[in-house]
């Protein structure tokens, strides 16, 4: 793909102290690549405040008014989500750069930025395809995005007793579950929240969402994975008659009572990966999975021995 007038939106996190350089640097490459630039309007006041911006249009764009071939973010996995709740349904692919903590969906260092699109301008990178769930709850719009690139959680109030959450598959009953929270994550999901409260990781490609209870007033009760097309049915009960439901961390209140239907979205979320950028290795970098101190302490006595 020829390098001149690439269309790229970019999105990013108005609160990133100490990464003023590396955002300048990331600008001054687009500029060098010609790219049309188009910023979200907040993000752009946000540069022109604290940047050495290039001498180039940056062409603001305010809620989904945009069109672009690529979409640019520039922060942690938090920015990504939002951005690909932004553009998922627009096909846009999502380059993620990490300027926030851990970056697993925006994989990217920030250090290899300008590498990485230098790559993406001559056409060298890959795309990951990756589900998308949807909600619906009555007349709950959930302020127009009702849907999740990771989870989707129900969880119990602060100051309330645990929920009683009802969940049937395509019409049939799963297991009433009595815990502070129910998680059904994606397979780009099932590192995050699902992970953190014992729940299987799903390696792309797999057609499969996960359920896993949070703090479940049972032993009996384990995380399970389903097809990734099923439908959902959510009935939940609680002592304060209310409840919070999550979409990727974006919190709403509904009221007990309310029906709450989970299925695959229309649309997939396209997330660019570098060539040589694999699953594994991110899981091993990134979550630390498999790390074994023994090996290293046993190399320690070793040497301590000589």
């Amino acid at each position: 793909m020829p390098s001149n007038h690439i269309k790229i939106a970019i999105f990013g996190n108005e609160c990133q102290q100490h990464n003023e350089q590396a955002l300048t640097r990331v600008l001054h490459c687009l500029a060098q690549h010609n790219a049309e630039v188009y910023v979200d309007k907040p993000f752009l006041r946000y540069l022109k405040g604290c940047c050495n911006l290039p001498n180039c249009i940056l062409t603001p764009f305010v809620g989904n008014d945009f069109d672009a071939q690529f979409a640019l973010s520039l922060g942690g996995d938090g920015t990504f989500l939002r951005a690909a709740g932004r553009v998922g349904h627009k096909q846009i692919p999502i380059v993620g750069i990490n300027m926030g903590r851990l970056g697993f969906l925006a994989g990217i260092p920030a250090s290899e930025a300008e590498e990485a699109l230098n790559d993406i301008f001559s056409g060298q990178y890959k795309i990951e395809q990756h589900a998308v769930m949807m909600v619906e709850a009555g007349k709950e719009t959930f302020g127009g995005n009702p849907f999740a690139v990771n989870d989707i959680a129900i969880l119990k109030r602060d100051d309330a007793s645990m929920i009683t959450i009802g969940v049937c598959v395509d019409g049939e009953q799963l297991v009433t579950y009595q815990a502070d929270g129910l998680i059904v994550a994606t397979q780009a999901g099932s590192t995050a929240y699902n992970l953190s409260n014992g729940g299987p990781i799903v390696v792309p490609g797999t057609n499969a969402i996960c359920l896993t209870a949070v703090a479940p007033h049972s032993l009996n009760v384990r995380p399970i994975v389903l097809p990734g097309n099923v439908e959902l049915h959510l009935r939940v009960e609680s002592r304060s008659h209310n409840y919070l439901i999550a979409i990727d961390g974006r919190s709403t209140k509904l009221v007990q009572g309310t029906d709450i239907r989970i299925s695959k979205a229309p649309y997939v979320v396209k997330m660019v990966r570098r060539e040589g950028q694999t699953y594994f290795a991110t899981l091993r970098n990134k979550m630390m999975w498999g790390a074994d101190n023994r090996n290293h302490d046993m190399q320690n006595n070793e040497a301590d021995e000589q």
